[in-house]
Formats: C-alpha cells, sequence, structure tokens
C-alpha cells in the first residue's frame, strides 16, 4: 500500500458512479467533510464525476462541486450535458470514465460504478497508482489476479469501501496477517432469510427489492435477495487480504450491525460495529488513516436489545458455494460468474426468468464455460461476454 497522505495533503477526487447510491452518498460525505474544517484537514476538492444514464443529477452535482470535468456513458446524453454545463469538459461514449480517469489530475478515485462497466477506468487507475476508495466488487471478483498484483507494483492503495471489507480492513490493522485464523463477513440474509425455498423462486420483482436493511440499488439489493453479493463479497476478500478460502466465511446477521469479524489464532475476535449507514465506510477510505467527525448517525445503545446470528443455508442460497468454486478454479471464473450474475439479474429485472433461475444460470455458465488464465484485461473481458452470451442464448430459448 502507497504512503499515506498528511492529513494537509491536497486531495483531488474523482467519482466514478456519482448518481448512483455510493455516488450519492460519497459526494454527501465530502460536503459534510467540508462544512467540518479544521487545521489539520485539507478539504477533498471533487476534479471528475461519471455517470450512466442520469444526466440530471449528473449536472446537478457538476454544478454544486463546481466540477471540470464529467464523464456520462450515453453518447446519446452528452449534448444535453454540455448544454447546461458550459465550460466543463463532457467525456461522452462507453469509454468515457476510462477517459475521465486519463485526463485528470486525481489523487483518489472513487470507484462505484455497478458490474464490470467500471473496471477499465479503475484498472487504469490502479496504474497510475491512484488511493482508490473500491466500493465496486466486481473490478477485484472479474480480474483480481491483474489488480492485485498491479497495485504492488504501483503503490496504488486499494480501500474497500463495502461495508464489510471495510469492517475487516479495520479490524486488522496493526496485526500480523499471519495471526489471522479466519474472517466472518456478515450478511443480512435479504428478503427472503425466513422464505422457504420452493416459494422463493417464484418471488417477484417487487418482493426481492423489498431489501429490510440497506438502500441500494435495484441490481445490488437483487444480489442481496440471492446473497450473490456475499458471493462476490468472498472472492473480493480473497484478493484484498490475501486470504485462502477456507479462511473466509459468512454469517446471517439480520441487524446489519456488526459489519464483519477478524478472528485471530488466539480465538481473539474483533469486530467493527455501527448503524447501516453506507457513510461510514465511505469516511473511512475517503479520510484514511485519519478518523473524522463522522455524518453517519451514531449508535442508539439503549435500543439495541440484541444481536443475532445464524449460519446460511447453502442448499436455499447455492451463490455462497458457487463463490468457493469460483476462487478454487481460479483464472477467468471470477470473470465468468460476475458476468453471468449480471445478465441472469437483468434478465430478472425484465420479468424474462423466475427468480430461482438466476444463480441457476450463473452455475450452468461456470459449467459450461472453459476458464482461462486471467493474464490480460482482454482475456477478461472476453470470457465476461461469453458468459453473458451464455446466459443470454438459456434465456432466449426459454421464452421461444
Amino acid at each position: 500500500m502507497s504512503p499515506s497522505p498528511s492529513p494537509n495533503s491536497p486531495r483531488r477526487l474523482v467519482v466514478l458512479g456519482s448518481t448512483g447510491s455510493i455516488g450519492v452518498s460519497t459526494l454527501d460525505v465530502v460536503s459534510h467533510l467540508a462544512n467540518s474544517p479544521s487545521d489539520e484537514h485539507a478539504p477533498i476538492e471533487v476534479v471528475g464525476l461519471a455517470a450512466g444514464r442520469n444526466v440530471d443529477k449528473l449536472v446537478e452535482q457538476a454544478k454544486a462541486f463546481r466540477v471540470p470535468t464529467v464523464a456520462v456513458a450515453d453518447a446519446k446524453l452528452a449534448r444535453a450535458v454540455e448544454s447546461q454545463l458550459p465550460g466543463v469538459k463532457v467525456f461522452a461514449g462507453p469509454d468515457a470514465a476510462l477517459q475521465l480517469v486519463e485526463a485528470s489530475d486525481a489523487t483518489d478515485v472513487l470507484a462505484a460504478v455497478v458490474g464490470s462497466a467500471g473496471l477499465p477506468a479503475t484498472l487504469l487507475a490502479v496504474q497510475r497508482g491512484l488511493r482508490i476508495g473500491l466500493a465496486n466488487k466486481e473490478t477485484l471478483v472479474a480480474a483480481g489476479a491483474l489488480v492485485s498484483p498491479l497495485a504492488r507494483k504501483t503503490g496504488s492503495a486499494l480501500l474497500p469501501v463495502d461495508s464489510e471489507h471495510s469492517a475487516i480492513f479495520q479490524c486488522l490493522q496493526g496485526q500480523s496477517s499471519s495471526a489471522v485464523k479466519r474472517i466472518v463477513l456478515t450478511a443480512s440474509g435479504g428478503p427472503f432469510r425466513q422464505t422457504p425455498k420452493e416459494q422463493m423462486r417464484q418471488a417477484t420483482v417487487e418482493q426481492a427489492l423489498k431489501h429490510p436493511t440497506w438502500s441500494m440499488g435495484r441490481k445490488i439489493t437483487i444480489d442481496s435477495a440471492t446473497m450473490m453479493n456475499k458471493a462476490l463479497e468472498i472472492i473480493e476478500a480473497h484478493w484484498l487480504f490475501d486470504l485462502p478460502p477456507e479462511k473466509i466465511a459468512v454469517i446471517i446477521h439480520p441487524q446489519s450491525i456488526a459489519h464483519s469479524f477478524v478472528e485471530y489464532e488466539d480465538h481473539s475476535i474483533l469486530a467493527q460495529l455501527g448503524p447501516p449507514d453506507m457513510r461510514t465506510p465511505i469516511q473511512y477510505a475517503l479520510t484514511y488513516p485519519h478518523r473524522r467527525v463522522g455524518r453517519s448517525r451514531a449508535m442508539d445503545w439503549p435500543t439495541l436489545s440484541r444481536l443475532d446470528f445464524e449460519q446460511p443455508d447453502t442448499d436455499k442460497f447455492p451463490a455462497l458455494t458457487l463463490a468457493y468454486q469460483a476462487i478454487e478454479a481460479g483464472g477467468t471464473a471470477g470473470a465468468i460468474l460476475n458476468a453471468a450474475n449480471e445478465a441472469a439479474v437483468e434478465a430478472f429485472l425484465e420479468r424474462k426468468i423466475l427468480f430461482g433461475r438466476i444463480v441457476e444460470l450463473v452455475a450452468e455458465a461456470l459449467s459450461a464455460i472453459e476458464t482461462r488464465p486471467a493474464d490480460s484485461l482482454e482475456t477478461v473481458i472476453e470470457d465476461d461476454r461469453r458468459a453473458r452470451q451464455f446466459v443470454d442464448s438459456r434465456v432466449s430459448l426459454v421464452r421461444a
């Protein structure tokens, strides 16, 4: 990891995925930090924003933070953005975020683009040796074999923004990795924790989108319902913390107060607790290794009456098993798993398949597509494409 900046070092931030839930929360944290000045901490300047199609929100953000550069993935919407942001450089098209990172003078990137679409821009940020707040699980799931060695080479700091990985990261501070017995990722269990398996299989889009704890985007909420989000987090933890799969476990914790645990060889267990609010791990990534007055609400201890834990049902939630299989397979298995899941979730949200078919299609893709060494971004992208085509062909067959 690269040396930590001093509290008064200038910080210039690019937010990839600024209009999504993580991006919006990130900018809220930046505003909070700017309005909580101290002589010891320099403000964070937002120098670039990237979004997909939500140009109204992008324009609003660009004006509020007076950013010099923005990127919009949908090239058809670029002219509307340019007309509302005179004097602002606008990149447009599928490679817009990549161009933004390449052109900016950023010191930090917050990578919050949903799915593998954010991979090229994040990989470029790693190549440049920037500090990266990593909210995009897919970067390491699909291309951990590329990203992790490159980060070590360039000195790029990968700072986890997922609440679970941030918790692990915090609990590891000052500890020897050789003393870690295992890490335990907590999972809320999603909306179907207590729903019978066969009933869950027939769940509607509306039911799957009713998460009991977190407010997230549609794709991530469906991943939580299938527990594929936890599968992705298992693979991400493998790369972030350089741990073998047998040292990574999952436990259901419906209150989402204990965000994850580290169990050490002496049987001591460290946990990071807090209300379920993504602004806490976002702020820690932005200010690391320093801590400042938080934007999220404080723990209301008098109302905290219990913390429940239970083992996950891998028969009901087979996505967890697929994660370990993908780690063992290595190579492009993570890219195949991730892309197949993205395609299957999209098909479900478009009401083309049953909820229960999402993870089945991912398993079928992993079995059908031969993995290869993940030795280049082109290879990862190619197997990503193959997995999507596989799922699309299965969905089309069903609807034919």
